[in-house]
């Protein structure tokens, strides 16, 4: 069995407003949590923060002591409610002004001195002390420190940064995982033994998704594990489980 130490964890803090109220559907999550599952971190909390320094900061603090690493979305753009690089300084108890790297970068997008407007400026304003993240997409770096990465909210951009850290970063044992088909059996039937189940193989984690596809029900149960034959001792145990249950059932008149 892989030990404490193998394990790699992450949260997600996607920030914005526009999230919350629901004018910006976010298209990160899912995004970043399959990314990180193939790269052997598991994703353990996801928190969405509205743009307030309070919020943030707290946010930033809870998490970091928490997890391996913090990935942030969202908030590092040049308007005035772009605030999550003054409130990740402030969190780390730093402090934030134009880095000349950064300036730099921004100039290689704006080669005229007037379009590197005050505003756009403001995306050079990064934490003392971090390191750049490249944006091969519009060049405005995204920036780590410490345990913390923050990136841009839009989608394009979140993923050429994440492609630009993720060689940087500890990685775990991966996560492996096995569907099983329940048969048309519902999950009313198999519940019980399913918990089980879940009991007699307390390294994996074992889980049943309902699906609907307008007409009926189908479910899947999924088992993860990080070690093969654990993995395989406890699929096998589902399986012989469901027979074992549809057999019943056949049987009854």
């Amino acid at each position: 069995m892989p030990n404490a130490a193998a394990i790699v964890t992450a949260a997600l803090l996607v920030i914005g407003d526009e999230i919350l109220s629901g004018r910006t559907k976010d298209k990160n999550i899912g995004y970043v949590a399959d990314y990180l599952t193939a790269l052997g971190i598991d994703l353990r909390e996801v928190r969405v923060v509205p743009d307030d320094e309070t919020e943030i900061v707290d946010a930033l603090n809870a998490l970091r002591a928490r997890y391996s690493y913090v990935f942030t979305t969202g908030g590092i753009g040049p308007t005035h409610d772009d605030i999550t690089a003054d409130c990740v300084a402030k969190a780390f108890g730093v402090g934030i002004s134009h880095d000349e790297r950064a300036v730099a970068m921004l100039r290689e997008r704006y080669a005229n001195a007037e379009d590197l407007t005050e505003a756009r400026l403001r995306m050079a304003r990064i934490p003392h002390g971090a390191d750049l993240v490249e944006n091969p997409i519009s060049k405005a770096p995204g920036f780590r420190i410490g345990n913390v990465i923050v990136m841009a909210g839009v989608p394009s951009i979140m993923q050429a940064m994440l492609d630009a850290v993720a060689p940087t970063l500890r990685t775990g044992v991966k996560m492996q995982s096995v569907s099983i088909d329940t048969r048309a059996l519902p999950e009313g039937l198999y519940g019980t033994a399913l918990g089980a189940v879940q009991k007699e193989h307390p390294g994996v984690v074992i889980g049943s998704y309902p699906s609907f596809d307008g007409k009926r029900f189908t479910n899947q149960i999924v088992v993860r594990a990080r070690d093969e034959a654990v993995l395989a001792a406890a699929a096998a145990a589902v399986e012989a489980m469901l027979s074992r249950l549809e057999s019943e059932r056949a049987e009854k008149p």
